[in-house]
């Protein structure tokens, strides 16, 4: 299994962090190229907040609470921040040993789950398909996973490899 990047932790100044983050995820996600399975990989520019793209601030932060959609509230994760680099890895090695990978349905979209087990680190594209006919993955969110979360992936995967069959 390929070893992670190197975390990036916090430096004490809030904007110039948040600055050098948003940096790196221009580098290696919005202008890296990055595929899954052949398929572009693309992330969510608007609606931006404080002239950063969507996506962005779902890799480095969290909702206050499952009801609040708005995204101006969003409060900083700084496990997230630190994986930053994290995100273009685990999707450029989601098909190696001790990675999984999987779909789910989250509503009408079709989601896939990439988790880097060993890290507890997890990435979610979901499935798009345009007009022309083709398609490309929508990055949604990165995040650290919790104890209890293992187990449901966990089984979410499995089930999901066994209907495979």
């Amino acid at each position: 299994m390929s070893q992670p990047p190197e975390l990036y932790h916090f430096t004490g100044n809030w904007q110039a962090y948040e600055d050098e983050l948003y940096q790196i995820y221009l580098d290696t996600v919005v202008h890296a190229g990055l595929q899954f399975h052949g398929v572009p990989v693309r992330a969510q520019y608007r609606p931006d907040t404080r002239g950063k793209g969507f996506s962005f601030w779902h890799l480095i932060s969290e909702a206050p609470s499952k009801d609040n959609k708005n995204e101006e509230d969003r409060i900083p994760d700084f496990d997230r921040c630190a994986r930053i680099r994290w995100v273009s890895w685990l999707i450029t090695n989601a098909g190696d040993p001790g990675f999984s990978w999987w779909e789910n349905r989250r509503g009408r979209d079709t989601h896939v789950v990439l988790w880097a087990e060993q890290y507890d680190f997890a990435v979610v594209l979901a499935k798009r398909i345009t007009k022309e006919g083709p398609k490309f993955y929508l990055l949604k969110t990165a995040y650290c996973l919790k104890p209890h979360r293992k187990k449901t992936f966990a089984k979410e995967r499995d089930a999901f490899w066994q209907a495979q069959k």
